[in-house]
Order: structure tokens, then C-alpha cells, then sequence
């Protein structure tokens, strides 16, 4: 019964979406574990982890819509929240590497000993448990969100005041962990891992894993938020969004809707940061750079904010074209990137998503007004006839006209 409530609700676009990505997390591994070396449906293991990168980019770019694309919070700072949900996950790693580090010291992390320093910092203990470092890849990120979040929304901060207060929390967490002092490797920030959960990162089937772990969580993150969106509170949110000072004068309480929507987006953020480490390598302090969280804002617009799968679509696409361009014309690269920003902003103000769904739209109302309309009376026909042959120069008898004495 919930089942079906839930199946109802959702609506079969969102369980389609949902399928598909759940199809990717078992195809891409299953490609690249059975198939043989040199087929040509086999995908490649840089490629895996390739990917991996990709849909931990989408579920930033998820996160950033609930609060952009419904509650109209243009964070410039969903960065920082990605960066600290890396951090989470890096020092877990860093802390299971033990004595194979350069140093060999059991308990201190290579960059600690190269920096004299002669205990570990009481922030470190817990985190040689992986129990411990997923909560904290959730609780770090969310627990900023919810401080931040309560004196901006309390305050009533709102557009490009609070845009620019969040690109100035993500830049100070920048600062900051660029300090030797601060304990997280500075400016090299940490990296060298080894392994997750006892299997080796390098590992074809690790990576692999780690693959089907993040289309997963992007598929229950994606779910989360449908089921939020699609509800009451989604509304409510959608309200706030619209016209906030109404929402309020009838009662509701924006900025504890505001908080909600944050925190939630700031957790999905930490996790995309988390899955994000073991399949790149590393995490430094340049994860925080406001520039980053400037491009999240890029591919959500490109592929149409306020849709939930738009973000998805539009993060994987750039990313993809980051990768060829990279590669093929690396000084190019940025001017794309705005020429393609530019381009969607004139053409299509709704991104490719909201584009297209506002195309389909205006096609099943014109249908549906000529179905409403139905098929034409004879004596209507009989008048379209004879509007025509007049304007070909010929009477209603079919006698040509005859010129005026």
C-alpha cells in the first residue's frame, strides 16, 4: 500500500529516471569486470572511475537544485559542503594507511611527521572507523549548513547578498585549510590512499564498487528529493521560492523552510564529496576555490534548474566536454565554458530540461484544444471552400469573375 502511494506520487517520469540510473550502476561494472580486454562494449577502468567523477558532480549539481531551482537560494558556496564531505572521507583513508606510509608511523599521517608534530589531533580520533567517517561525511556538512543557514534565513538575508556571503564562507574554509597548522595537509591536502574498507583502491573491482555505490546514492539522493519536492512541503518550498513575503502573511515560516531545504542539499553535497575522493585520489583545499561552486551553478542552469534531473543531465554533459576539450584544445576550455553559458541564458533561459518540457507542453495543449474542438460541420467546410475558390478568382458556381463595365 505504501508502495503504491509512493509509486503514485512520485509519478512514472521520476521511477523512470530512477531505473536509469540504477541500470548504469549494474551495466558499467558488469561491462567492465566481464567482458574481456579489447571488447568493444567493455568500458575501461580510468573510464570507470571516470564516471564515478561524473555522477558525484551530478549529485552536487542535484543538491544545489533543491534549494536554487525550488526555494530560489543561489548558493555560491555548495563548494564548501562537497569539499568537507571529501575531507571526511580522505582522513578515514589517510588513517587506514598506517605504517605503509613514507614515515612508517602507525598512528601520524606522512605530512604530520614531515611537520614534527608529535600527536594526533583530537579532531582525527574516530576516523580510523569507516561507521564513524560516514557520519561525520554527513554531519560535518549538514551542521555548517544548519548554522549558516540559521542567522542568513533568520535575518532574512536573501539574493545576491546571501550569494555573496556564501561564496565568502566556502572562500575563508579555503584559507583556512591551506594552513600547515590547521591539520589537513595544506596546500598538498591529502592523498596517497591506499585502501577502503581493506580492499585496495587501485583495485579494477574496487573501482568498480565504488562506481555502483555512487549511481546508487544518486539515485536514492534523486528519489529524496522527488519525494520532497512532489509533496506538501514542495509546495510550500515552491512558494517561498515565488513570493516569500505572501508565503509568510498567511502563515508559514520561510526561513525554517529555507533551513530544511539547505541542510538536506548540504548532506547530499558532503556525500557527493565523500564518494568523490576514493575514485580520484585525492582532496586539497583547491576543492573549496568559489570558482568550483560557480561552475555547479553552470551545469544546473545548462541543464534546467527547478527540474531535478536537468541538473544531472546538464553536469554530466559539461563535465564530459571539460574532459574533450581538456585534452584537445586546453586553452580554449574556459571560453566554451561561457560561450555555452551565454548561449543557454539567451536561448534557452530554462536549460535543455526545462526547454524541452515547455515544448511538450504547448503541444499537448494545442492537441488538446484541437481535440476539444473536434472535426469541422459541413456547413463550416462549405465555408472554408468558398473562402478559397474566392481568393483563386472564381465565383461559388465556379464561373471566373466577369470584368466591370
Amino acid at each position: 500500500m505504501i508502495s503504491n502511494r509512493l509509486l503514485s506520487a512520485l509519478g512514472p517520469k521520476i521511477w523512470l529516471v530512477a531505473a536509469i540510473i540504477l541500470a548504469a550502476a549494474i551495466l558499467v561494472p558488469a561491462s567492465n569486470l566481464l567482458l574481456p580486454v579489447g571488447h568493444p562494449l567493455r568500458v575501461p577502468n580510468y573510464m570507470v572511475s571516470l564516471l564515478g567523477k561524473y555522477l558525484t558532480y551530478a549529485m552536487l549539481a542535484l543538491a544545489l537544485d533543491l534549494v536554487w531551482g525550488y526555494v530560489g537560494i543561489l548558493s555560491l558556496g555548495h563548494g564548501a559542503f562537497f569539499a568537507l564531505g571529501g575531507y571526511a572521507m580522505g582522513m578515514y583513508l589517510m588513517r587506514q594507511i598506517g605504517d605503509r606510509g613514507v614515515y612508517a608511523n602507525p598512528l601520524l599521517p606522512d605530512f604530520m611527521v614531515f611537520l614534527n608534530w608529535s600527536e594526533l589531533p583530537w579532531y582525527w580520533y574516530g576516523f580510523d572507523q569507516f561507521w564513524f567517517a560516514i557520519l561525520m561525511v554527513m554531519v560535518v556538512p549538514g551542521l555548517l549548513a544548519f548554522i549558516f543557514g540559521w542567522f542568513a534565513f533568520r535575518s532574512r538575508v536573501t539574493g545576491v547578498y546571501l550569494s555573496i556571503i556564501t561564496q565568502a564562507m566556502t572562500f575563508a574554509l579555503m584559507l583556512a585549510f591551506f594552513r600547515n597548522d590547521m591539520g589537513f595537509g595544506g596546500n598538498n591536502g591529502l592523498t596517497d590512499f591506499k585502501d577502503i574498507l581493506g580492499f585496495s583502491i587501485q583495485d579494477a573491482g574496487t573501482r568498480a564498487v565504488l562506481f555502483a555505490a555512487t549511481a546508487i546514492a544518486l539515485m536514492l539522493s534523486f528519489l529524496v528529493c522527488a519525494a520532497i519536492t512532489t509533496s506538501k512541503l514542495g509546495k510550500v518550498m515552491v512558494a517561498v521560492r515565488d513570493a516569500e513575503s505572501r508565503t509568510r502573511f498567511i502563515g508559514y515560516r520561510p526561513e525554517y523552510v529555507k533551513l530544511f531545504a539547505f541542510v538536506v542539499s548540504a548532506v547530499i553535497a558532503g556525500i557527493a564529496g565523500a564518494l568523490y575522493v576514493p575514485q580520484v585520489g585525492i582532496i586539497n583545499p583547491g576543492e573549496f576555490d568559489p570558482a568550483n561552486s560557480i561552475e555547479v551553478v553552470i551545469w544546473t542552469a545548462i541543464g534546467g534548474r527547478g527540474t531535478l534531473f536537468g541538473p544531472i543531465i546538464g553536469a554530466v554533459l559539461v563535465n564530459y566536454a571539460k574532459s574533450w576539450f581538456t585534452a584537445a584544445y586546453p586553452d580554449l576550455w574556459l571560453f566554451a565554458l561561457g560561450a555555452l553559458f551565454v548561449a543557454v541564458t539567451l536561448f534557452l533561459p530554462k536549460g535543455i530540461v526545462g526547454t524541452l518540457s515547455d515544448w511538450n507542453a504547448r503541444r499537448r495543449e494545442h492537441k488538446a484544444a484541437r481535440d476539444e474542438a473536434g472535426p469541422p460541420s459541413s456547413g463550416e467546410v462549405g465555408k472554408v471552400v468558398r473562402a478559397r475558390t474566392s481568393e483563386n478568382g472564381t465565383h461559388d458556381d465556379g464561373a471566373a469573375p466577369q470584368p466591370a463595365e
